[in-house]
């Protein structure tokens, strides 16, 4: 079964300042390899033969790196935006998506199936399926809780809260991009309460294995220091 994905790899990585002034985030190395070669290697491996990266930000270097996709053995073709269109906005200007591909951030270092995500999304019969993790996030205040007459009832020091975000990993049916206007910024936060308003299903796939968005230097140098140690669960080799 022949299988699409496209990689998001036209920001700028402004939080990734300064190691992006020079490379774009996509090829920021994690050990050997860039990010989204990692990432080009994972999904030739989980039987994704066709690949369209979403360029913009220093679209040549990217171009010049991947090529055709041969040294893969994966077809590699490009959409350019002339100008940003958020991160559901670029889906527009590709013509020939398939009834379901995979659409992704092209920074994040995850050990995820995606073959498997695929599957369950064709399974689930939803209109866009998301991959997430719990993220534990450490509020460095103590936090007051008052009542009406702001007295206070209740004292935590440093509480921890646990949130179910997105991955930035998603299966989509064509359908979709119905709801995705034409030449207009238009992001996943945008794809999603619209899909909420017109109340069309969206699946939630928790994932239980490891998963960085390493736009975010804390996480990047943190994927530095764990992908060797971790390497054998990324690439399949």
């Amino acid at each position: 079964m022949s299988k699409r994905a496209v990689i998001l790899a036209g920001g700028k990585g402004t939080r990734l300042r300064p190691y992006t002034t020079v490379l774009p985030k996509p090829l920021m190395p994690i050990g050997e390899y860039p990010i989204l070669e990692v990432i080009v290697r994972q999904l030739a491996y989980f039987g994704f033969n066709h690949i369209t990266i979403a360029v913009n930000h220093q679209a040549h270097l990217i171009e010049a790196f991947f090529q055709d996709g041969k040294k893969w053995n994966v077809k590699i073709d490009y959409s350019l935006e002339d100008q940003p269109l958020g991160t559901m906005g670029p889906l527009k200007l590709i013509h020939d998506l398939p009834e379901n591909f995979l659409v992704m951030n092209g920074d994040v270092l995850t050990d995820i199936n995606y073959s498997n995500f695929f599957e369950s999304h064709i399974s689930s019969g939803s209109i866009f399926t998301i991959s997430s993790m719990h993220r534990e996030q450490l509020i460095d205040f103590g936090v007051l809780d008052t009542n009406e007459k702001n007295l206070l009832i209740g004292f935590r020091e440093k509480p921890r809260q646990v949130f179910q975000v997105s991955m930035g990993v998603y299966l989509l049916s064509r359908k979709a991009l119905s709801y995705v206007p034409d030449h207009t910024v238009f992001g996943f936060d945008n794809l999603m309460l619209k899909l909420l308003e017109v109340k069309e299903n969206v699946s939630v796939l928790p994932h239980k294995g490891y998963w960085l968005d390493i736009g975010r230097p804390d996480d990047y140098e943190r994927a530095i220091d764990e992908f060797e140690l971790l390497k054998h669960n990324f690439l399949h080799e």
